[in-house]
């Protein structure tokens, strides 16, 4: 958590606007209680072992534990000198000491040239120190600098024991826990790996997921259009979302609202070894609702529904053979915001990942706005970081809240989350934001 505010208690104060009924809509799921069904059907993935250029992006398995002291040795700070610091204890630009240089060490030497006093060892950034110098003078305190050096080196300046020398070991020594097991790596996770002298590491495999939109109006994206019918989107919607959890899409496919069409999807998916299948669309009340219609009368998926807003209706269960099938809402914001909600900490879980939610932020409201009865909102959002002391969050597009409204999508770089007993939000009120990166 981190930003202006982000000290703040964890629930939007809405300033007592109309608590809702909460009655009315006691049939509905709540929130953590539908996510804590998802949650306790996931079992974490295999492991396997990757040298660390196949790593990124990857959740580790196992704790990285240094095989090396960082730094391996004491090596130099600094391009300079490396110096006995009592023979420069009394160095100044108008009493300059000399020193005889007895040695050049460049980065990567193996050499250790025995210095007896008087004597220097011209020493770049990264050499190791020999064993008899305990300081580095940087060329900056010397007559000419690099200019300057040759077989005598005159120090303008005194440098204490210890100056410019990165000591062994004074990042972590051999058997420390580099990295924990359940971290996502990244570039500066497989970096540290690396520099702790660990060629591979091992992690969970990536979930394999097959994503389905459904619905008989959808046409291909740049396509001409006939009445009634819109262009595909949450496809590819949850294809990136999928991937920005760390998983792998095996299929991506659209079908009309047909058994039939489901069916045949869902088999290529379970050929092609998916762990989870994500779908769009038909989970609702009315008629054509191809989800419900495939997985409904056999029982293979539950139901119900959830108190927030948009995301109401849900569908979940687990097949045979252990795929997770998330049935979500077709409109797309819908679409996002149960992926955030549910299906994200699922991946994250399969992959045993220790961190599972979004960094969340304490905001205050910049404008008003009305929240849904008895549901938890999740606002597409917009945070304004024009005064650096005060950062305020609003809706990401004049629409609000409507789950249709995918063009605002684009706009939003946050859920502002509204708790189901808070009517309404005035300007200036505290909110939970959610970042979505």
């Amino acid at each position: 958590m981190s930003g202006p505010h982000a000290s703040e208690h964890p629930h939007a104060s809405g300033h007592g606007h109309g608590k809702h009924d909460a009655a009315r809509d006691s049939r509905l799921r709540t929130v953590e209680e539908h996510l804590a069904v998802v949650l306790s059907a996931v079992r974490v993935l295999p492991t396997t072992r990757v040298p660390l250029s196949e790593a990124f992006g990857r959740t580790l398995a196992e704790p990285v534990v240094s095989r090396v002291d960082i730094p391996v040795f004491d090596n130099s700070a600094m391009d300079g000198f490396a110096v006995r610091s009592e023979d420069v204890a009394a160095a100044a630009s108008h009493h300059p000491v000399r020193l005889r240089v007895v040695a050049d060490l460049p980065a990567g030497t193996s050499l250790d040239p025995a210095l007896r006093p008087g004597e220097a060892a011209r020493i770049m950034t990264g050499s190791p120190v020999p064993a008899e110098a305990d300081a580095i003078v940087p060329f900056e305190d010397t007559a000419g600098g690099l200019d300057g050096t040759g077989e005598i080196v005159e120090v303008l300046a005194p440098a204490a024991a210890g100056a410019h020398v990165r000591r062994r070991g004074a990042d972590s020594v051999a058997g420390t826990e580099i990295v924990p097991a359940g971290v996502v790596l990244g570039g500066f996770q497989v970096a540290a790996a690396a520099a702790a002298g660990v060629p591979e590491v091992v992690v969970h495999h990536a979930p394999r997921v097959a994503v389905v939109s459904t619905g008989s109006e959808l046409a291909e994206p740049g396509s001409a259009l006939e009445r009634g019918q819109i262009p595909e989107s949450n496809s590819l919607l949850l294809d990136g979302l999928v991937r920005g959890a760390g998983a792998d899409v095996v299929l991506r496919a659209t079908v009309p609202d047909e058994v039939g069409a489901l069916r045949r999807v869902l088999a290529e998916a379970a050929d092609r070894g998916a762990d989870v299948i994500i779908t769009s669309g038909g989970v609702s009340a009315g008629a054509y609702e191809v989800v419900k219609d495939t997985f409904g009368p056999g029982g293979e998926l539950q139901f119900t529904k959830v108190a927030m807003q948009p995301g109401k209706p849900q569908g979940f269960g687990v097949l045979e053979g252990g795929m997770l099938v998330f049935g979500l809402p077709g409109n797309p914001v819908s679409v996002a915001v149960s992926f955030e909600t549910f299906v994200r900490p699922a991946l994250l879980a399969l992959q045993g990942r220790a961190e599972r939610q979004r960094d969340v932020l304490r905001l205050p409201a910049a404008v008003a706005w009305r929240t849904p009865p008895g549901r938890r909102q999740y606002l597409p959002a917009a945070i304004d970081r024009s005064d650096p002391a005060r950062w305020t969050v609003r809706p990401a597009t004049a629409g609000g809240s409507g789950s249709h409204l995918a063009g605002g999508l684009a706009a939003a770089e946050a859920f502002a989350v509204v708790p189901a007993d808070v009517s309404a939000v005035a300007a200036g009120d505290l909110v939970d934001v959610m970042l979505i990166p």
